[in-house]
């Protein structure tokens, strides 16, 4: 099953400031989770193996790299054997580069929102605005987007076209 994901990335020279508006907004603090993503070499479009000590996820996702809320469609499995995975896919596959970060994770209803440090690149934001079922739509996903950039005052100078993966792979 696909999931209908719009996201915006940013630099966050803030994140104490984004945590007290996220606080203020009864967000759903779920924790601090150290994710190692591993990207594999494919074809098109991104695979991911997610190690983390919340989430532990294989992820293949198409999108297109643009400032601003982007459309991501996103198939995802829970990974039970990770270390094993790892080793197959790297065999299989190749591994193209390795993410290592440490992530906040919250909630407000379908939205999620990541206070991330990721270890050679500095500190973000992320903002998922998710539609698991195809109940939201996307219009409403761009909507709360545009909320949360604006609540959290985001400014287009610190928005982000590119993943980690590739801003890793640039430096």
């Amino acid at each position: 099953m696909s999931i209908l994901n719009i996201e915006i990335k940013a630099h966050c020279d803030q994140p104490d400031r984004i945590r007290k508006i996220l606080n203020r907004h009864n967000a759903d603090f779920k924790g601090t989770d150290h994710q190692v993503d591993t990207y594999f070499e494919v074809p098109e479009g991104r695979l991911k193996l997610r190690q983390g000590t919340i989430e532990n996820n294989l992820i293949f996702y198409t999108r297109d790299n643009q400032s601003g809320p982007k459309a991501s469609n996103i198939n995802l499995v829970p990974a039970e054997h990770p270390q094993k995975l790892r080793a197959l896919l790297d065999n299989a596959l190749g591994t193209k580069v390795v993410v290592d970060k440490q992530r906040e994770i919250y909630f407000i209803d379908n939205v999620k929102f990541h206070i991330d440090q990721v270890k050679e690149l500095g500190s973000f934001i992320e903002i998922e605005a998710i539609d698991e079922d195809g109940t939201i739509g996307e219009e409403k996903l761009r909507e709360q987007c545009q909320q949360y950039l604006e609540l959290f005052e985001i400014t287009d100078e610190q928005l982000i076209a590119h993943s980690y993966s590739d801003m890793l792979l640039e430096n």
